[in-house]
């Protein structure tokens, strides 16, 4: 992993597996409810960044099995992947807290208009 934020649907995506290891219908459903029903995983997508997870070694398979003849795999965070997802969440966590230290200040600062401007 690299020290550039990390993508929202990475993000996403390990935090669906932070609880507990999901097949990738769940992971699709956990995402949905993490980001209050704003990023819906497609499948092309999901799988391609599952594919790159586990190159990454950020996650891996925890079990196979074959569902109405189809191989379904669980996936769970690796301890890399369990690292990494600490590392970014409290780098949101200190950015986020930034911006709140910043607009509290804002709010007590005087109003200024700008020249010629009437209020």
């Amino acid at each position: 992993m690299t020290d550039r934020p990390m993508q929202e649907p990475t993000l996403l995506l390990l935090t669906a597996l932070a609880d507990r290891p999901r097949h990738g219908y769940a992971i699709v459903q956990e995402v949905l409810a993490i980001s209050g029903g704003r990023v819906r995983l497609r499948t092309g997508t999901l799988y391609g960044a599952l594919d790159r997870l586990l190159k990454e070694e950020l996650i891996e398979i925890y079990s196979e099995e074959a569902v109405d003849g189809r191989l379904r795999r669980s996936y769970a965070l690796t301890a890399c992947g369990r690292t990494t997802l600490t590392a970014e969440a409290e780098r949101l966590r200190a950015t986020a807290a930034e911006a709140q230290r910043r607009l509290g200040l804002a709010l007590r600062l005087p109003r200024i208009t700008p020249k010629g401007a009437t209020t």
